[in-house]
């Protein structure tokens, strides 16, 4: 039997392991999905290798940001999808080219920069559902709480 097999950790602790929906809702506002815990960014782009009360080790696996890179970029050009379409509708016919040019190309730049700390959290937490946790990855006391 693998280690990764749910036969093979605490029966207690999997009964209380974060939900899903936890978990998503955790990593949205870029807080440690195991246990909840903010400040996990030493600087705006800057995150910490562990989470300071579980201990998490963010990156679980060797390229496990390339997940939360895509997931950055899904939702910026999402964004900018939506926004071109709106701005297309609303001006139709005379469409102010200059300006609409602006516009997407600054929200180009900035959805992805102020997204970025989302999509890491939010990238541990869906690793994290298709994942779960294995009894060395966290402080128990701390998530069971």
């Amino acid at each position: 039997m693998t280690a990764d097999r749910p036969a093979d950790r605490d029966p207690g602790e999997m009964g209380r392991l974060p939900s899903t929906g936890r978990l998503l809702g955790r990593g949205l506002v870029a807080a440690c999905p195991a246990c909840g815990a903010r400040r996990q960014f030493r600087y705006f782009v800057k995150m910490n290798e562990r989470c300071h009360r579980c201990g998490l080790l963010f990156e679980r696996i060797e390229g496990h940001w390339i997940g939360a890179i895509g997931l950055n970029t899904i939702v910026s050009f999402g964004v900018l999808v939506l926004s071109m379409s709106i701005s297309f509708v609303v001006t139709f016919p005379d469409f102010p080219v200059v300006p609409l040019m602006i516009g997407h190309a600054a929200l180009a730049v900035v959805v992805p920069v102020l997204f970025f700390p989302v999509s890491r959290t939010l990238w541990t937490a869906i690793d994290i559902a298709m994942r779960p946790l294995e009894p060395h990855e966290v402080d128990w006391s701390v998530v069971l709480r």
